[in-house]
C-alpha cells in the first residue's frame, strides 16, 4: 500500500488538518465518556467542564515539553522561544505549528494537573480522579495515533511483511518530489510518484515500513475496552489506584513492545543503548502501574 494522504480537509479559507481533527475527536469523545462517569458518580457537571479544560491544557503542554526535554533538547536549548511558539525563527521566520508532542510528557502533565484539580476543585483523592480519567485518555490515544498515521510520522522499520506501507512523504520531501518528477506542484508531484507508471522505478525505491502508529492505535482499543468494562461491570472502581495501575501497565507495555519496530525518535537512547528513548521512559510507568495494582486495596488516600 502506498500512503500519500492530503494534509486535511481544504475549506478554501482554512485547512482542517487530519492530525488536529483527531485531537478534537479524542477530546470530544473523552468529554462524553467522563460525562457518563460523572452521571454515575452523581458529580456536578460544572466540575466536568473544569476537568475538561485542565486535561486539554495539561495534555498539550505536557506533550510539548515532553518532546522538548526528552527528545530534542539539543535543538531547543538554543531556540527557547520555539518551545511554546508555533514559529521557527532561523534560518528564516516561518509558521511551523507545534511539531513534536510526546505521550510520556502528556502523561506526566495530566498527573500533575489532576493533583491540583483533585485538591482544589474535585475535593476527591487524586487516585479517585485518575482511576476515572484514564478511561477517556485510553480512548483518546487511539485517535492520536491515527493522526500520526495521517502525518506519516513515527513510522516503523523497513519490512517485507504484508502489513508494510510505503510512506511516500516520509521518504520524499516536497522539494525531492518536485525534482524527481519535474512537476511544479508538490501535491501533483507526490500523486505522480504514487500513481503514474512512468515513475514506477522511483516508487520501487521507497521501502515499505511497519505502520507502527496503526499497531499502537489498534492495541489501545483493547486497553480502553478493558478499562471501560472493569469500571462499569466490576468493582474495580472501588479499589483506589487499581484502574490507574491497569492503564499504566497495559498502555505502556504496548508502547514498549511496538517501540521494537519503530525507527529511532531521537532522545537519549544513544547514551543508554539497549532500548529506545520511548522504552526507557515507559519502564517507570509500568513499574508504578504494577505497584498500584498490588497495593490498591491498602493504598492510603493521597
Amino acid at each position: 500500500m502506498v500512503w500519500n494522504p492530503s494534509e486535511g480537509i481544504d475549506l478554501g479559507f482554512f485547512m482542517v488538518r487530519y492530525y488536529s481533527l483527531m485531537f478534537v475527536v479524542a477530546f470530544g469523545l473523552g468529554w462524553y465518556i467522563m460525562k457518563k462517569i460523572f452521571d454515575r458518580e452523581n458529580e456536578p457537571i460544572d466540575k466536568l467542564d473544569s476537568l475538561f479544560i485542565w486535561t486539554v491544557l495539561a495534555t498539550l503542554l505536557g506533550a510539548r515539553l515532553g518532546h522538548v526535554f526528552f527528545y530534542d533538547w539539543e535543538y531547543f536549548r538554543n531556540h527557547l522561544a520555539e518551545i511554546l511558539l508555533p514559529f521557527r525563527f532561523s534560518p528564516k521566520f516561518e509558521f511551523t505549528g507545534f511539531q513534536g508532542l510526546a505521550s510520556h510528557g502528556a502523561a506526566i502533565g495530566i498527573i500533575l494537573a489532576m493533583y491540583f484539580f483533585s485538591k482544589n476543585i474535585m475535593k476527591k483523592p487524586l487516585l479517585w480522579v485518575l482511576d476515572r480519567v484514564v478511561i477517556p485518555v485510553a480512548s483518546g490515544a487511539v485517535f492520536v495515533r491515527i493522526g500520526n498515521f495521517f502525518n506519516s510520522e513515527i513510522v516503523g522499520h523497513e519490512t517485507t511483511s504484508p502489513f508494510g506501507i510505503k510512506f511516500l512523504r516520509d521518504y520524499f520531501s516536497s522539494r525531492d518530489a518536485v525534482n524527481a518528477t519535474k512537476i511544479a506542484n508538490p501535491k501533483e508531484a507526490y500523486n505522480a510518484i504514487a500513481t503514474n507508471p512512468q515513475f514506477a522505478d522511483l516508487l520501487a525505491q521507497v521501502p515499505a515500513k511497519h505502520p507502527t502508529q496503526l499497531y499502537e492505535s489498534f492495541c489501545y482499543i483493547f486497553v480502553f475496552a478493558v478499562l471501560y468494562f472493569m469500571y462499569w461491570k466490576t468493582n474495580a472502581r472501588e479499589k483506589q489506584g487499581y484502574l490507574l495501575g491497569m492503564f499504566l501497565v497495559m498502555l505502556w507495555s504496548v508502547r514498549f513492545v511496538v517501540e521494537f519496530m519503530k525507527e529511532s525518535q531521537g532522545g537519549f537512547e544513544s547514551d543508554l543503548g539497549v532500548f529506545s528513548t520511548g522504552q526507557w521512559l515507559s519502564i517507570p510507568f509500568i513499574i508504578i502501574g504494577f505497584f498500584l495494582i498490588f497495593k490498591s486495596k491498602k493504598m492510603i488516600q493521597i
